[in-house]
């Protein structure tokens, strides 16, 4: 509901036909083929670079942002890719909170073919690119992952070593969860984190397993080794809301690290 019409007005402002800028002139892929591992997947990335000034949006980008949109059905011997998500940066813009990536981006992608033998990657992404106004981004991606060969990357492997840490890695203690129901069927959350402060500046993303599930900006606060995060859950078609506790993401971003953290017990 509150996204979609967020989406809408940002690509209503993406039609304005103010900016001489094209989306083919802001933004660029290309595909770094990467290495095959000993297990047989295979490591590639998608390296994205944005002209100055603009940004492009991580998987969950915030109110103002648009999530990004991967297709690989034109590939051959392909089994899944997973996008490996480098820690991303909070900006602002018109008084929302957006979290994605400027300047450039790498993306790793781990592999899994179908069979033996070369894997043949083929797709589109849609991506959303802003800079004062937003554009939406269509970018054709393909190469030829061989089987054979292929030494390891050290621009794949600096962005694998920029991922969140996980809980173990960050000390993270308890998670408990406290939900409440609110009007219109939407659910508040509260969550509460034992874990050492990342910084000063501390910003929480919640993130459920129901894409359909729209998660306001958290507010975060913090009380010793204690970091709490308040935020409300509304279905996006007007329907009650149904919580895996589980399965619930959070992901605490600081001042020069990451957090990523999976479920949250009552």
């Amino acid at each position: 509901m509150i996204r979609r019409a967020l989406l809408a007005l940002a690509l209503c402002l993406s039609a304005v036909p103010v900016p001489a800028e094209q989306p083919s002139e802001v933004v660029s892929a290309t595909l770094r083929p990467g290495w095959r591992q000993a297990d047989g997947t295979h490591v590639a990335a998608l390296h994205l670079r944005l002209a100055p000034g603009w940004k492009t949006y991580w998987r969950a980008p915030g109110d103002a942002g648009i999530p990004p949109e991967f297709d690989w059905s034109g590939s051959d011997n392909l089994a899944s890719v997973d996008v490996n998500w480098p820690t991303p940066h909070v900006f602002h813009q018109s008084g929302m909170r957006s979290v994605g990536y400027a300047s450039e981006v790498v993306l790793p992608l781990t592999i899994a073919a179908r069979g033996r033998g070369d894997i043949a990657l083929s797709g589109t992404v849609n991506i959303g690119v802003c800079e004062d106004i937003c554009l939406p981004a269509t970018l054709a991606v393909s190469g030829a992952l061989p089987a054979e060969g292929g030494a390891i990357d050290p621009v794949i492997a600096a962005a694998l070593a920029e991922r969140p840490l996980s809980a173990a890695e960050a000390g993270v203690g308890a998670v408990r969860c406290r939900v409440a129901p609110g009007a219109d069927g939407a659910l508040g959350l509260v969550a509460e984190i034992e874990m050492p402060s990342l910084g000063r500046q501390e910003a929480v993303v919640i993130e459920t397993a129901n894409p359909a599930i729209w998660v306001a900006e958290p507010d975060a606060t913090r009380r010793g080794s204690r970091l709490q995060a308040e935020t409300r859950l509304v279905h996006v078609d007007g329907r009650p809301v149904s919580l895996d506790r589980s399965r619930l993401r959070f992901t605490i971003l600081g001042d020069d690290r990451a957090v990523e953290i999976t479920g949250c017990r009552g």
